[in-house]
């Protein structure tokens, strides 16, 4: 249970750093920041932001597109996504990131395909 604890005290404290990190920085800077082992690769849309944590050799500019594509997912399927969307239907977020990425890879690149995919999903519940 001690260790448990302890890896959700890191956690959060892991969470709170980067959003610290993240918020903070002045817009003048890139949309990457170098974080222990790991690069940040970040995007800001109206009041929310959307981090990813990447190699530290991996493409940055391919996972801005990537976190472009999961906003215009959400936008699409919540016909203009706000944070009451995200917040009160987080359970469809996971389904829609989970018809795009698995395990940490990117699985399906077509919109219509994630978006019919995930309403089948929604008929079946």
């Amino acid at each position: 249970m001690s260790n448990s604890n302890n890896n959700e005290a890191e956690k959060a404290r892991i969470e709170a750093e980067v959003h610290r990190l993240v918020t903070a920085r002045d817009k003048k800077y890139t949309n990457f920041i170098e974080y222990n082992s790991y690069k940040l690769i970040y995007r800001r849309y109206a009041g929310l932001f959307f981090t990813i944590a990447v190699d530290m050799h991996d493409n940055e500019l391919s996972y801005l597109e990537t976190i472009h594509l999961f906003v215009e997912l959400l936008d699409s399927f919540f016909s203009n996504v706000c944070e009451l969307d995200i917040v009160f239907n987080f359970n469809k977020v996971y389904s829609i990131l989970d018809e795009f990425m698995l395990a940490g890879e990117i699985e399906e690149t077509s919109k219509r395909e994630i978006l019919d995919r995930v309403k089948l999903l929604e008929k079946m519940e």
